[in-house]
């Protein structure tokens, strides 16, 4: 999937080796609009619209995995049904998004509690909350991509990064030089979910840690707040990652996308270079080409 300031375009590969195309126009709502210009607000804005529009992505890419062409269910409902069922799975995509987020928030909290008689001061107990948050990340992320089907998820997420880096490198898109690129990009949302860790646990020196009611109430409550700055982290490291210095501020999310990201083959290579024109097809503005 690819994404710029006005669509987002998805490319799969169909069994008969076609490749079929899914695109979708962002909405430009005025409040929205108004709030993507406020900083750390527009991170959240930012998560919110890209949960909402990738299970829509996701769905298409379900719906016809291993399904023949010509195969695929009939559509009976009127146009009015398919909004709502699109809507609906934006709407549980958001909604899974924030589950998970709560659930992992929470989960690090009672395990460090469990040591609180051996570690009670309150630096103890945030240094290890987040140290259980970021093994509970990396154990996940690892054991998941052992899996065949998120193996091959995370091969094309490596195909993304390689078109990406190839199309900003000023080179053609070929399947070779794509192939040489780096599988690894500073934009990538895997490097903010581990800046999420990383920026939580200097937040959480802010406020009470005790009592442990009080401590589970403001780590649910500074969810929009850690999200709307590790936002801003990811993109200040950005924009600096071109300064010799700086540039290793980002280095901690490349390091994470060595596991969600894995060396693509030349068939999906092939893809993500469609997803990529297409995308130049629709969008009149390459500057505007983003990372999704």
């Amino acid at each position: 999937m690819m994404g710029s300031k006005e669509h987002t375009v998805s490319a799969i590969r169909r069994n008969d080796d076609s490749i079929e195309y899914f695109y979708v126009k962002k909405e430009k709502k005025p409040v929205l609009q108004k709030l993507k210009k406020i900083p750390f607000i527009r991170g959240i804005v930012a998560i919110i619209e890209s949960a909402a529009n990738g299970s829509k992505h996701l769905q298409f890419a379900g719906d016809r995995y291993d399904v023949n062409p010509g195969e695929e269910v009939e559509e009976t409902a009127e146009e009015g049904s398919k909004l709502q069922m699109i809507l609906g799975v934006a709407a549980i995509g958001v909604l899974s998004f924030l589950i998970g987020k709560i659930i992992f928030t929470l989960i690090p909290i009672f395990l460090a509690q469990l040591f609180h008689t051996w570690l009670p001061s309150k630096t103890g107990q945030i240094l290890l909350e987040s140290g259980i948050k970021l093994i509970l990340l990396l154990v996940y992320i690892y054991f998941v991509s052992l899996t065949p089907l998120i193996k091959r998820v995370f091969q094309y997420h490596g195909s993304e990064h390689k078109v990406i880096n190839c199309f900003e490198n000023g080179l053609p898109l070929t399947v070779e030089n794509v192939q040489a690129q780096s599988r690894l990009h500073y934009r990538c949302g895997s490097s903010f979910m581990l800046f999420t860790v990383i920026v939580g646990m200097f937040i959480y020196f802010l406020v009470p840690t005790d009592p442990f009611w009080l401590r589970i109430v403001n780590r649910i409550l500074l969810i929009p707040v850690v999200l709307g700055v590790a936002f801003e982290v990811l993109q200040w490291t950005n924009a600096c990652r071109n300064i010799p210095v700086l540039r290793y501020l980002g280095y901690p999310g490349l390091w994470l996308q060595l596991l969600t990201t894995k060396e693509p083959k030349d068939d999906q290579v092939e893809v993500a270079i469609a997803s990529f024109n297409k995308l130049l097809e629709i969008e009149k503005d390459p500057k505007n080409i983003t990372l999704n």
